[in-house]
């Protein structure tokens, strides 16, 4: 994988990615070509368009990687990402054509934004066809050899099943920890020279899946493999790399304490964030302030109580705040108490339904957002009854809130709605991972996929 910015990025999508945003400048200036010979007009030089071909290809890549066209289920299933290329396509011409028509003179391709769009959508559907079928293949998985053959062992296993996998597993080497559970691990009795067999299998990386370290650590081997240019990696950094999420049934406070992650440096990030944060929830505010109006109308027409609807909610440092939306449930729905919300929720109103499904109940939590309360992007705030009762039976569960509460985050963007114990637990790894390696970048990336969510709304309830 490469690591952009603190977060990794397969290098297969990476790859993909690069292809279609070629693919995209040229789709552009073929459509400008085609437009201008139907019409007989001289196309003009290719440095006077220069900056409408970057405009055309940004802003449509940047809609591709919002619908999620670079996740594990585009990347093995032909039809899903033709799917998902469409939409994308779809809404980075339409964003072009609003452009166009608000700034007089930017002549982003109105007459040639059709052909743009189907040339594009053409030539990215034959990029998957040719360079994501070698994408599958071991040529772009890294090969491992993983020193273990128990429990953590098969669960590396079980990634490297997965289609959209990013490794292949060279070799399992036992170490002697008792009982195997892959059968095939070659005991570690049988390998005179680790670093010589690792170097026999190809392999770029070894990883570390030992039960117990206890007596069982190779360090001169480790050592002899790390000079040899292969990277090892234990456990839980491995995990938290593949899967983008901080393992709980493996972590320890001193991975955590001496892992690359909480940095310094994130002051600056976080003043960015702030300024970020004030000037795009004040535009919000502004744009959304008539769909507010309007719902909060509707909602007072189709059911008795307040339009709005008020809670406390845990934010930074555990502290708690006011939390606004619009009122999507009766007014009696926690008259025995904060529960969390089920699938159709007999508590949500007619109304209701739809707000949630769409998002539009979140709106007014940009106002929390200006006030500096939330942020944009972060863990979700629960309620102090739920929050009271997690900390107790999650570890770790407090560490989520050194991180300022977001309308958005990844804990949102990869995992459906949680209603369990069991649900906050898995939401808890994803927000442990953002406030150990938060960056701007990171952010961009949650804001963007955020569109993915509001377009299918699987978890909404």
């Amino acid at each position: 994988m490469i690591r952009l910015f603190k977060h990794y990025i397969p290098h297969a999508v990476m790859l993909l990615g690069l292809f279609d945003l070629v693919l995209l400048f040229g789709a552009a200036e073929l459509a400008w070509q085609l437009r201008a010979a139907q019409i007989a007009i001289d196309p003009g030089p290719f440095v006077s368009r220069l900056g409408m071909l970057l405009g055309f290809a940004g802003v449509v890549w940047l809609a591709m990687i919002a619908v999620g066209t670079y996740g594990a289920d585009a990347l093995r299933s032909m039809r899903f990402a033709g799917a998902r290329l469409l939409v994308a396509v779809s809404l980075g011409v339409i964003a072009l054509a609003l452009l166009d028509f608000m700034v007089p003179g930017s002549q982003f391709w109105r007459s040639t934004l059709i052909y743009s769009m189907f040339i594009s959508i053409g030539l990215l559907v034959a990029n998957r066809l040719l360079v994501g079928t070698v994408i599958g293949t071991a040529a772009f998985r890294r090969r491992v050899v993983v020193l273990g053959d128990g429990r953590r062992a098969q669960r590396i296993r079980l990634l490297a099943e997965r289609p959209e996998s990013g490794i292949a597993i060279a070799a399992f080497v036992g170490m002697n920890e008792g009982a195997p559970v892959i059968e095939e691990a070659i005991p570690r009795a049988a390998v005179q020279d680790l670093g010589r067999f690792v170097a026999n299998m190809g392999a770029t990386e070894v990883v570390l899946a030992l039960e117990e370290r206890r007596n069982a650590l190779p360090l001169k081997d480790l050592l002899r493999i790390k000079t040899m240019g292969v990277h090892v990696n234990d456990f839980s950094s491995f995990l938290e790399r593949e899967t983008g999420r901080v393992d709980l049934d493996t972590l320890n406070p001193s991975w955590l304490i001496f892992s690359d992650g909480f940095s310094s440096g994130r002051a600056i990030s976080s003043a960015a964030k702030r300024v970020f944060d004030i000037l795009a929830s004040g535009l919000l505010l502004i744009l959304t302030l008539p769909v507010i109006l309007v719902f909060a109308v509707l909602v007072k027409l189709d059911s008795k109580g307040p339009a709005f609807f008020r809670q406390s909610r845990v934010g930074l440092y555990g502290q708690t705040f006011e939390l606004v939306k619009l009122r999507s449930m009766r007014t009696d729905a926690e008259k025995d108490g904060a529960r969390w919300a089920s699938r159709n929720d007999p508590r949500v109103t007619r109304l209701g339904r739809f707000i949630r499904k769409v998002r539009i109940d979140e709106l007014p939590q940009v106002w929390t957002v200006l006030t500096g309360r939330m942020s944009f992007v972060g863990p979700r705030p629960e309620v102090p009854q739920f929050v009271a009762d997690l900390d107790d039976k999650l570890p770790y569960y407090a560490e989520r809130h050194m991180v300022k509460p977001g309308i958005t985050g990844w804990a949102q963007i990869n995992y459906p709605y949680g209603a369990s114990v069991e649900d906050s637990r898995a939401k808890l790894e994803y927000d442990l991972y953002y406030a150990k390696n938060y960056t701007p970048f990171l952010d961009l990336l949650i804001l963007l996929q955020t569109v993915r969510v509001i377009l299918w709304p699987e978890g909404a309830r």
